[in-house]
Protein backbone atom coordinates (compact mmCIF):
# COMPACT_ATOMS: atom_id res chain seq x y z
CA UNK A 1 0.00 0.00 0.00
CA UNK A 2 1.59 3.31 -1.12
CA UNK A 3 1.33 6.57 0.72
CA UNK A 4 1.27 10.13 -0.59
CA UNK A 5 3.19 12.77 1.34
CA UNK A 6 2.02 16.35 1.05
CA UNK A 7 4.75 18.90 0.25
CA UNK A 8 4.65 21.89 2.53
CA UNK A 9 5.74 25.33 1.24
CA UNK A 10 9.31 26.34 2.24
CA UNK A 11 9.42 28.93 5.00
CA UNK A 12 12.21 31.57 4.72
CA UNK A 13 13.89 31.93 8.09
CA UNK A 14 16.30 34.50 9.51
CA UNK A 15 19.09 32.00 8.96
CA UNK A 16 18.30 31.91 5.21
CA UNK A 17 18.36 35.70 5.01
CA UNK A 18 21.72 35.91 6.80
CA UNK A 19 23.21 33.25 4.56
CA UNK A 20 22.11 35.13 1.42
CA UNK A 21 23.59 38.36 2.83
CA UNK A 22 26.97 36.69 3.41
CA UNK A 23 26.99 35.25 -0.15
CA UNK A 24 26.47 38.69 -1.78
CA UNK A 25 29.78 40.35 -2.90
CA UNK A 26 30.79 43.44 -0.99
CA UNK A 27 31.35 46.23 -3.59
CA UNK A 28 33.58 48.96 -2.21
CA UNK A 29 34.39 52.46 -3.47
CA UNK A 30 37.75 51.16 -4.66
CA UNK A 31 35.99 48.53 -6.81
CA UNK A 32 33.85 51.19 -8.41
CA UNK A 33 36.86 53.43 -9.13
CA UNK A 34 38.78 50.56 -10.76
CA UNK A 35 35.74 49.84 -12.99
CA UNK A 36 35.53 53.51 -14.01
CA UNK A 37 39.23 53.54 -14.95
CA UNK A 38 39.01 50.30 -16.89
CA UNK A 39 35.87 51.19 -18.83
CA UNK A 40 36.18 54.97 -18.93
CA UNK A 41 34.77 57.04 -21.81
CA UNK A 42 37.33 58.69 -24.15
CA UNK A 43 38.08 62.35 -23.55
CA UNK A 44 37.44 65.12 -26.08
CA UNK A 45 41.16 65.28 -26.88
CA UNK A 46 41.27 61.54 -27.58
CA UNK A 47 38.19 61.74 -29.80
CA UNK A 48 39.70 64.61 -31.81
CA UNK A 49 42.97 62.70 -32.24
CA UNK A 50 41.25 59.56 -33.58
CA UNK A 51 41.73 59.06 -37.39
CA UNK A 52 38.75 59.92 -39.55
CA UNK A 53 37.52 56.98 -41.65
CA UNK A 54 38.38 57.44 -45.33
CA UNK A 55 35.43 57.41 -47.73
CA UNK A 56 35.77 54.43 -50.09
CA UNK A 57 36.72 55.18 -53.68
CA UNK A 58 33.78 53.77 -55.66
CA UNK A 59 35.65 54.12 -58.94
CA UNK A 60 38.39 51.81 -57.66
CA UNK A 61 35.97 48.98 -56.94
CA UNK A 62 35.91 46.06 -59.40
CA UNK A 63 33.48 46.78 -62.23
CA UNK A 64 31.26 44.18 -63.90
CA UNK A 65 32.19 43.24 -67.42
CA UNK A 66 30.65 45.84 -69.69
CA UNK A 67 28.31 44.86 -72.47
CA UNK A 68 28.21 46.63 -75.78
CA UNK A 69 25.48 49.29 -75.62
CA UNK A 70 22.35 48.70 -77.63
CA UNK A 71 22.04 51.30 -80.37
CA UNK A 72 18.37 52.13 -79.99
CA UNK A 73 18.67 55.04 -82.42
CA UNK A 74 19.85 52.76 -85.20
CA UNK A 75 17.07 50.33 -84.37
CA UNK A 76 14.49 53.12 -84.48
CA UNK A 77 15.72 54.18 -87.91
CA UNK A 78 15.03 50.68 -89.16
CA UNK A 79 11.46 50.97 -87.94
CA UNK A 80 10.81 54.47 -89.24
CA UNK A 81 12.11 53.61 -92.70
CA UNK A 82 9.23 51.18 -93.09
CA UNK A 83 6.46 53.25 -91.55
CA UNK A 84 4.21 52.76 -94.60
CA UNK A 85 4.54 49.00 -94.39
CA UNK A 86 3.83 49.11 -90.68
CA UNK A 87 0.69 51.14 -91.30
CA UNK A 88 -0.44 48.53 -93.81
CA UNK A 89 -0.01 45.79 -91.23
CA UNK A 90 -2.08 47.69 -88.69
CA UNK A 91 -5.00 48.79 -90.85
CA UNK A 92 -4.77 46.65 -94.00
CA UNK A 93 -6.49 49.53 -95.77
CA UNK A 94 -3.89 49.87 -98.52
CA UNK A 95 -1.74 47.46 -100.38
CA UNK A 96 -0.18 45.46 -101.63
CA UNK A 97 1.49 44.37 -98.40
CA UNK A 98 4.07 41.69 -97.78
CA UNK A 99 4.62 40.30 -94.29
CA UNK A 100 7.19 37.79 -93.07
CA UNK A 101 6.50 35.98 -89.78
CA UNK A 102 9.55 34.61 -87.97
CA UNK A 103 10.84 33.51 -84.57
CA UNK A 104 14.17 34.62 -83.15
CA UNK A 105 14.82 30.98 -82.24
CA UNK A 106 15.08 30.06 -85.92
CA UNK A 107 18.58 29.36 -87.35
CA UNK A 108 20.59 32.53 -87.85
CA UNK A 109 21.33 31.71 -91.48
CA UNK A 110 17.60 31.55 -92.23
CA UNK A 111 16.87 34.72 -90.27
CA UNK A 112 19.62 36.69 -92.00
CA UNK A 113 18.43 35.59 -95.43
CA UNK A 114 14.80 36.50 -94.75
CA UNK A 115 15.62 39.87 -93.16
CA UNK A 116 17.90 40.76 -96.07
CA UNK A 117 15.22 39.90 -98.62
CA UNK A 118 12.52 41.68 -96.59
CA UNK A 119 14.66 44.83 -96.58
CA UNK A 120 15.05 44.73 -100.37
CA UNK A 121 11.39 43.92 -100.97
CA UNK A 122 10.03 46.52 -98.55
CA UNK A 123 8.30 43.84 -96.49
CA UNK A 124 7.55 43.96 -92.78
CA UNK A 125 8.88 41.27 -90.43
CA UNK A 126 6.88 40.12 -87.41
CA UNK A 127 7.82 38.25 -84.24
CA UNK A 128 5.24 37.08 -81.73
CA UNK A 129 6.88 38.13 -78.45
CA UNK A 130 10.03 38.83 -76.46
CA UNK A 131 13.01 36.51 -76.68
CA UNK A 132 13.33 34.80 -73.30
CA UNK A 133 10.82 37.30 -71.91
CA UNK A 134 13.50 40.03 -72.01
CA UNK A 135 13.12 43.29 -73.91
CA UNK A 136 16.88 43.94 -73.77
CA UNK A 137 17.67 40.50 -75.20
CA UNK A 138 15.06 40.97 -77.92
CA UNK A 139 16.37 44.40 -78.91
CA UNK A 140 19.93 43.11 -79.03
CA UNK A 141 18.98 40.18 -81.25
CA UNK A 142 16.83 42.32 -83.53
CA UNK A 143 19.58 44.91 -83.88
CA UNK A 144 22.02 42.15 -84.77
CA UNK A 145 19.66 40.95 -87.50
CA UNK A 146 18.97 44.39 -88.92
CA UNK A 147 22.55 45.67 -88.99
CA UNK A 148 22.62 48.55 -91.49
CA UNK A 149 19.53 47.38 -93.34
CA UNK A 150 16.39 49.49 -93.53
CA UNK A 151 13.71 47.05 -92.45
CA UNK A 152 10.83 47.02 -89.98
CA UNK A 153 10.75 44.21 -87.40
CA UNK A 154 7.70 44.40 -85.18
CA UNK A 155 6.61 42.57 -82.04
CA UNK A 156 2.93 41.99 -82.73
CA UNK A 157 1.20 38.84 -81.47
CA UNK A 158 -2.11 40.14 -82.87
CA UNK A 159 -0.67 40.05 -86.38
CA UNK A 160 -0.10 36.31 -85.92
CA UNK A 161 -3.76 35.94 -84.95
CA UNK A 162 -4.90 38.28 -87.71
CA UNK A 163 -3.53 35.97 -90.38
CA UNK A 164 -3.87 32.69 -88.41
CA UNK A 165 -0.11 32.08 -88.31
CA UNK A 166 0.67 28.80 -86.56
CA UNK A 167 4.16 28.03 -87.91
CA UNK A 168 7.23 30.03 -88.87
CA UNK A 169 8.50 31.13 -91.21
CA UNK A 170 5.23 32.15 -92.84
CA UNK A 171 4.65 34.62 -95.65
CA UNK A 172 1.54 36.73 -96.25
CA UNK A 173 0.80 38.70 -99.41
CA UNK A 174 -2.08 41.18 -99.14
CA UNK A 175 -3.70 42.34 -102.38
CA UNK A 176 -3.86 45.98 -103.31
CA UNK A 177 -7.13 47.59 -102.22
CA UNK A 178 -7.90 45.07 -99.48
CA UNK A 179 -10.10 46.51 -96.74
CA UNK A 180 -10.08 45.22 -93.16
CA UNK A 181 -12.94 43.32 -91.61
CA UNK A 182 -13.80 42.84 -87.95
CA UNK A 183 -12.55 39.70 -86.26
CA UNK A 184 -11.45 38.40 -82.86
CA UNK A 185 -8.12 40.22 -83.25
CA UNK A 186 -9.86 43.51 -83.96
CA UNK A 187 -9.24 43.78 -87.71
CA UNK A 188 -8.34 41.09 -90.20
CA UNK A 189 -7.90 40.84 -93.92
CA UNK A 190 -10.81 39.05 -95.62
CA UNK A 191 -9.85 35.53 -96.78
CA UNK A 192 -10.06 36.53 -100.44
CA UNK A 193 -7.74 39.47 -99.83
CA UNK A 194 -4.52 37.68 -98.95
CA UNK A 195 -2.40 34.59 -99.57
CA UNK A 196 -0.45 32.74 -96.89
CA UNK A 197 2.24 30.13 -97.32
CA UNK A 198 4.53 28.46 -94.80
CA UNK A 199 7.85 26.70 -95.12
CA UNK A 200 11.61 27.01 -94.75
CA UNK A 201 12.04 28.75 -98.09
CA UNK A 202 13.36 32.08 -99.30
CA UNK A 203 11.05 35.06 -99.71
CA UNK A 204 11.40 35.12 -103.50
CA UNK A 205 10.54 31.40 -103.69
CA UNK A 206 7.40 32.01 -101.56
CA UNK A 207 6.32 34.85 -103.86
CA UNK A 208 6.88 32.78 -107.00
CA UNK A 209 4.85 29.95 -105.45
CA UNK A 210 2.02 32.42 -104.73
CA UNK A 211 2.10 33.59 -108.35
CA UNK A 212 1.74 30.03 -109.61
CA UNK A 213 -0.92 29.13 -107.07
CA UNK A 214 -3.12 32.22 -107.50
CA UNK A 215 -2.68 34.16 -110.76
CA UNK A 216 -4.96 36.93 -109.43
CA UNK A 217 -2.13 37.81 -107.01
CA UNK A 218 0.57 37.69 -109.70
CA UNK A 219 0.74 41.44 -110.23
CA UNK A 220 1.11 42.18 -106.51
CA UNK A 221 3.77 39.50 -106.07
CA UNK A 222 5.67 40.68 -109.15
CA UNK A 223 6.37 44.11 -107.65
CA UNK A 224 8.03 42.62 -104.58
CA UNK A 225 9.98 40.12 -106.69
CA UNK A 226 11.44 42.92 -108.80
CA UNK A 227 12.65 44.70 -105.69
CA UNK A 228 14.29 41.54 -104.31
CA UNK A 229 16.10 41.04 -107.62
CA UNK A 230 17.16 44.68 -107.76
CA UNK A 231 14.98 45.57 -110.71
CA UNK A 232 13.17 48.46 -109.06
CA UNK A 233 9.40 48.81 -108.68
Amino acid sequence: MSSVQAQLPHVVTEVDIERARREQPNITDQDMERARQKYRAPSDAELNAAPVPVQPNIDALPQPKAQAPIDLEALAKGYSAQSDAMAQAQGLATGPGLFVFISLSMPQVTLQRLVDQAARAGASVFIRGLAGGSLRTTVAQVQGLIGQRQVAIQIDPQAFDRFAIERVPSFVLVRDGTRPVSCASGTCAPPEGFLRTTGDVSLDYALEYMQRRSPQFAKDAAGFLRRIKGQGN
